[in-house]
């Protein structure tokens, strides 16, 4: 018997050997049962037996289904929102506390409502006021949810519940203003807006109240008022006319007031004056009865050099550089003048 292994079968010879150099010898196993003895055996790679895969495939589905259900069922509650649990439609409970809470799941859902208070701004509207006056009012209000399931329950959403008290506001303002002549709107001075702000929240509460929407206006505020375009001229000369009225007014008063003043000063200065003049009168004259009284004293100790003194000052007082008197010469005033005297 011949030791070669492909003696007689050259198909087989070829075959196998470009399959093992195409394949590599991973499939081929050589048992060598001496130096010149060589046998080639061929294995083949066992099947894949898939069923024992499908029971932990299973089980690992399942375990990542719990926990993605889990987690999207699972909710928090922040400080300053609330928690609505619904369950088909209904509310069921809400939550308002902070922290991490469960619901069902697919049959419950869950819905976020504001804590903290919030500012609405409305949009312009058009408002009569009592002396026939058309005004377009700006308002914004402050407000925030007392009770979400109430508002859930009557409003069904968080807009709703403003439209709802959108139309309280406009209702309550209609009416207020409606009771409240234009300069006391427009002017600041005489304007009850403080008051009036109060009295129209307070009203807009008891409404929504009322209808229990679950929320509360904290504050409602007028932030202008305009006039329409088609009436903005003609108010403003009505308003420029009225201003020059009270300013002809004021200056009327002041010029009024005026006389009256100068005609007290007028008065006052003539009395000081009448005064001082009395006061100076009796001054002067009781000086020259006290001069008059010295000069008798003086004087009737030598009555001729008085009476010499008395002449020399008279031609003080009448004779000038152009004097011209007419006397007759034997007149004792011509014999003064001429230096002459009875004794000379």
């Amino acid at each position: 018997m011949s030791n070669n292994y492909y003696d007689g079968d050259l198909d087989k010879f070829l075959r196998n050997l470009f399959g093992n150099k195409n394949k590599g010898k991973k499939n081929a196993k050589v048992n060598k049962k001496g130096p010149d003895d060589k046998k080639i055996i061929r294995t083949a790679k066992p099947p894949m037996e898939p069923r024992k895969f499908i029971k932990p495939a299973i089980i690992l589905t399942a375990i990542v289904a719990v926990i993605v259900i889990f987690i999207s069922n699972v909710y928090v509650v922040k400080e300053n929102e609330f928690k609505i649990v619904r369950q088909f439609g209904e509310v069921v409970k809400y939550q308002d506390k902070p922290g991490l809470y469960v619901k069902i799941p697919f049959i419950q859902s869950v819905t976020t409502l504001p804590k903290n208070l919030m500012i609405y701004d409305m949009s312009s509207e058009e408002i009569n006021t009592l002396d026939k006056k058309r005004i377009i009012i700006d308002n914004y209000a402050v407000w925030r949810v007392t009770d979400p399931k109430a508002l859930i329950t009557n409003a069904r959403s968080l807009v709703n519940a403003e439209a709802r008290m959108e139309e309280f506001i406009y209702s309550v303002l209609r009416t207020e203003l409606g009771q409240i002549n234009y300069d006391e709107i427009i002017n600041d001075e005489n304007s009850g807006r403080g008051s009036l702000s109060d009295k129209i929240t307070k009203n807009v509460n008891e409404l929504l109240k009322k209808d229990n929407y679950g929320i509360e206006v904290v504050d409602v505020r007028i932030r202008r008022t305009d006039l329409p375009e088609e009436n903005e001229e003609s108010v403003y000369k009505r308003m420029i006319s009225d201003r020059e009225s009270i300013a002809q007014k004021y200056l009327s008063e002041g010029d009024a007031e005026k006389n009256r003043i100068e005609a007290n000063t007028d008065r006052q200065v003539e009395e000081m004056i009448s005064t001082a003049k009395k006061e100076a009168a009796l001054i002067i004259a009781e000086g020259e009865a006290e001069a008059a009284k010295i000069y008798n004293e003086a004087f009737s100790k030598d009555p001729e050099f008085y009476e010499l003194y008395r002449t020399l000052e008279s031609y003080k007082k009448t004779i000038g550089d152009d004097t011209v008197i007419i006397i007759p010469q034997d007149s004792p005033y011509a014999k003064l003048l001429s230096g002459y005297t009875e004794n000379r």
